[in-house]
This record gives structure tokens, sequence and C-alpha cells, in this order.
């Protein structure tokens, strides 16, 4: 099955400060136009069907959204903040800031690093965003990330955990950065009773971490994670994600790589346990030209179905896309986005490796 995307949009960004100097509202409107055509071949009769698709959207370049934080200097080396971002849906209007569901955090900071409470970022998604030159927005979006936050792995701590507990190493290590979250699953635990067996279930829970350098044009940096998905009796589905991803500044040239596996691992209670794991990489480039910026990247992902049985090539799914920005101004820009998706050998996949482009 292959895919052609394309997005053509406009980006406006605002910043402004309310009364106090140490409250600040900011945001981001971003609505583009994409054209979506997918061909799919019958390898047998080699019958094809095409279909396409004309749509506005929003959060192709970079994600729309509303938001305020402040922070307050409490003497003696320490600082309290806050965080509250809400997405925007500007192409419909049907999300606004009645959720702050992007984040919504509370810190304290000092020279022992930052101490940080609520819905966050978890540290492996960032390896798939700061390394990927299109950021995981839009068409040009790597399938490491469009695999990983998909249905059929239907992990719902892939980019963001609730009730998080989350500690940050403090900015003055030589380069040297880190941090560590784990986030509260918040079931309910019963006892056993004459009558009734002990329950408890972990789903919901993630635990994981991010260490990385960065020095001058140099940035590279691990994260490692686990979200538990399923925790009955009879199951316990988790997801395993460890990432490597790293980044050079030449000046001309800024390259990107990442390397990725993802396990989706079933430890059934009365059958054989299993794993499915998915193999990625990324490579791409940015190339300052004037005011603008030219993107390009390739990444992959290999599927390896852990069922017993299963014969004939793996699944894989491949993206190339390139765009290029036009910044009119700090705040404003235009961007043009192709990318092509290729999916193989899906008649081994219970599911679709890549079936749609991804908005951020």
């Amino acid at each position: 099955m292959k895919k052609t995307l394309t997005a053509f949009a406009a980006l406006a960004v605002c910043g402004l400060a309310s009364a106090q100097s140490s409250v600040t509202l900011f945001g981001v409107v971003d609505a583009g136009l994409t054209y979506q055509s997918t061909t799919s071949r019958d390898t047998t009769t080699g019958a094809s069907v095409k279909q396409s698709r004309t749509s506005l959207g929003n959060s192709a370049y970079n994600s729309s959204r509303i938001g305020f934080r402040g922070t307050e200097d409490l003497g003696g080396g320490l600082a309290a903040s806050f965080w509250l971002e809400a997405p925007i849906t500007n192409d419909d209007g049907a999300t606004g800031i009645s959720t702050f569901a992007r984040r919504s955090t509370v810190s304290l900071s000092g020279g022992f690093g930052e101490l940080r409470l609520g819905r966050d970022y978890t540290p492996t998604f960032w390896n798939d965003t700061v390394f990927d030159p299109f950021g995981t927005n839009g068409s040009g979006t790597n399938v490491i990330s469009t695999v990983s936050g998909n249905t059929t792995i239907n992990n719902a701590n892939y980019v963001r955990a609730s009730n998080s507990i989350g500690y940050f190493l403090p900015p003055n290590l030589g380069g040297f950065y880190g941090q560590v979250q784990y986030s509260l699953h918040e079931n309910a635990s019963t006892d056993a009773t004459s009558t009734t067996a002990a329950s408890s279930s972990s789903a919901g829970r993630y635990v994981g971490g991010r260490f990385g350098y960065a020095n001058g044009p140099l940035d590279v940096a691990l994260g490692v994670g686990r979200s538990t998905v399923v925790d009955t009796t009879a199951l316990e589905r988790s997801v395993q994600t460890i990432n490597l991803g790293a980044s050079y500044d030449f000046g001309p040239v800024k390259l990107f790589g990442e390397l990725s596996n993802v396990k989706n691992k079933f430890d059934y209670t009365a059958a054989a346990d299993r794993h499915d794991s998915y193999n990625g990489y990324l490579i791409g480039a940015t190339v300052p030209v004037g005011a603008g910026l030219i993107r390009v990247a390739y990444s992959q992902v290999r599927y390896n179905e852990g069922t017993a049985g299963i014969t004939g090539e793996d699944p894989l799914a491949r993206k190339f896309a390139v765009g290029y920005v036009h910044n009119l101004s700090k705040r404003t820009a235009l961007y043009a986005t192709v990318a092509r998706v290729n999916n193989r050998n899906d008649v081994n996949y219970t599911g679709s490796l890549v079936s749609a482009s991804t908005t951020g």
C-alpha cells in the first residue's frame, strides 16, 4: 500500500504577557490543507483500489495550542512554577480551552534540579520528536512515532502520562541532562473476603527515563520506558520502549538519526507468553536557506510478530518526506510538505502499520 501526503499551511504564533510579569499567556494557531492519496494492490489478482481525500486540518507544522505558565521566585535559589496547556482544533473549533490535556504541571526547582507533578510528556517520546526534522507533526511525521501511537499497540502513555511524578537534573552539569518519570495508575486494590478474591490492577502505570549529552552542535540521548496497558487475572500487557537519538549541526546542514525498539509484551495466565516487536530507524536533515528551512527525512519500521506459525516476510513500513518552511517573521511561517508511505507485506499483519498521516 502506498500513500502520498501533501500539506500546505500558514502558521501564526502569539505570546502575550499579562499584567503580572511572572505569568505568560502563550499559544500557536496552525492551519493546513492536506491531500492524501492511497493505492492498495492485491498481489494475487493484480487489482488495485485508489482512495483520495482533501481536508483542512491543524497542527501540521506546529501543534495548535493555548496555555498559561508562571514562575515565582521563592528566594534561596528556589522557584515554584506551573504550566497549563490546552490543545486547539482551529479547523473546526471542536476542541478548545476546556481541557489542559497537552500539559498540566506544577513544579519546584532549584540547585537540586526540578520536581514536576501532573500530566506531562513521557521521557521515551522525546527522542521520537526531538530527532525528527518534522518534529512529529503533520505529513512528515516519522513512522516510528506513527506506529508507536497507533491503535494496534494502543499505548495511552506513548506521548504523555497523567498522574506523573518527574525529576529533572539541574542544567549545570557540563552538557549532561536527564529525567525520570513515574506515573501512578490510581486503580483501587481490594482485599480478599470469604466470598471474593483479592483484586488489583496496574493498568495505566508508566515508568521511564531519558539521559543525554548536549554540547555545541552535538546532542545525543537514550530513552527507556515501560507502560502497563492491561493488567487482569488472565493477561498482563505492557509496552516496553528503548530508543537512541542524536543530531549534529554542521552549520550548512543539521543531521538527525534515531534507532528504536518497541516490544508489545503479552503475559498470559493460561497460555504461552509472547511479544511483538517493532524495530525502526530514522535519518534526516535540515538545511537553512535564507529565511527558509528545507527538511528531509526517511524512516522505517519492521514488525516481528511473536505468534508461532507466521510465515513469509515481516511487514515493513517506510516513509520518505521532504518539506520547506519559509519564515515571514519570528511568529509567522508558510510551509509545504510532501511524503510517500509504502506498507509492505500487510497480509502478515493484523492491522496497518501506517494507515494515515499523523497530526501532533
